[in-house]
């Protein structure tokens, strides 16, 4: 499958198009992948049924787009294991890490992998999911079909090795343990909200049950597909519209509307700037709530070593090779 478009950029010069990657298995379909994506969006709907709605399950949703989007995305996934633009305890970085698997983005290790590919060849043929092929194939397209350079020991070999020294990261592929995790969760978020409606209504058990089904879908596959879109507006949205503090040798834009829902991910010419800053917000302007968390947790100990962003000259351009540590 090929994909190529012309992009208009935001400062009046045309943007280049591209074809997807020659490692993509053209007129194939990930089926794992693509089936999780259906299945998780058509349960997401049905809370859109009344029966299903709860004041609670929308504020349960609310609040695990940030602990688990976040903390686990955002936070762990992105700053901390991808770029390592700090450091923190151990249990702590794990427990983080569970909250990111909690968000059914694959494991940390191919997070990781994938993201510093990303980086390496941001929009150029070998780019993952740059959006210059198309918005679709950016933001999700590239997800529905095999991409042979991503196969998982190729990938990891490359771009993931630091991670898979720890037995932590290891187990989470070897033993499908993220699988068993992602079924807990769904037992924990069911099982909690099915005790709260016994407490509630008397022992009603009907009652307690929809109850349970509405923290479930709602604390579960609802945020799930939110994260998921905001993960993936991250790669699509912020390649093609926005503005640009630096100048650098890709495509990458800060996007305000982006950078608000997605709590500070959205300065992306920022991150493509310095990579390793955990700051992306790098104006007064650009609210970055994940940076803010982490200063959070330096204040209590819990962050160290924390990579500062740096004023550049102006006009400088800057290369976005990533190096993988």
């Amino acid at each position: 499958m090929s994909h190529a478009v012309d992009v208009p950029a935001t400062d009046g010069a045309s943007v280049r198009k591209m074809d997807a990657p020659a490692t993509v298995a053209r007129g194939h379909v990930d089926w794992p992948y693509a089936i999780s994506f259906v299945i998780y969006h058509l349960v997401a709907l049905l809370a859109f049924w009344p029966w299903l709605f709860s004041w609670t399950g929308l504020v349960v949703f609310m609040i695990g787009v940030y602990v688990f989007g976040t903390l686990g995305i955002n936070l762990c996934f992105h700053r901390l294991l991808t770029h390592r633009s700090f450091e923190c305890p151990k249990w702590l970085e794990h427990g983080l890490a569970i909250l990111g698997v909690c968000c059914l983005q694959d494991t940390p290790a191919r997070w990781v992998g994938v993201h510093r590919l990303h980086h390496q060849h941001s929009d150029e043929p070998e780019d993952p999911h740059s959006p210059l092929v198309s918005f679709f194939w950016g933001h999700v397209g590239w997800l529905l079909v095999p991409n042979h350079e991503l196969s998982r020991m190729q990938l990891y070999e490359r771009y993931a090795k630091d991670l898979l020294r720890d037995p932590f990261y290891m187990n989470l592929e070897r033993r499908l343990f993220w699988v068993w995790i992602n079924l807990i969760q769904w037992a924990v978020f069911f099982g909690s909200g099915f005790l709260i409606g016994l407490a509630t209504t008397g022992a009603d058990w009907f009652e307690a049950f929809r109850f349970g089904l509405s923290i479930l879908i709602w604390g579960v596959f609802v945020r799930t597909v939110v994260v998921w879109h905001i993960t993936w507006s991250i790669n699509s949205v912020t390649h093609l519209w926005g503005y640009r503090n630096y100048e650098t040798d890709e495509n990458s834009r800060n996007n305000f509307i982006v950078g608000i829902y997605s709590n500070g991910e959205g300065w992306h010419n920022n991150h493509h700037a310095q990579p390793r800053a955990a700051a992306h917000g790098h104006k007064w302007w650009e609210l970055d709530v994940t940076y803010l968390t982490i200063l959070a947790l330096k204040s209590i100990g819990l962050a160290t070593k924390i990579v500062p962003f740096r004023k550049l000259p102006p006009g400088r351009l800057v290369t976005n090779n990533q190096p993988v540590e």
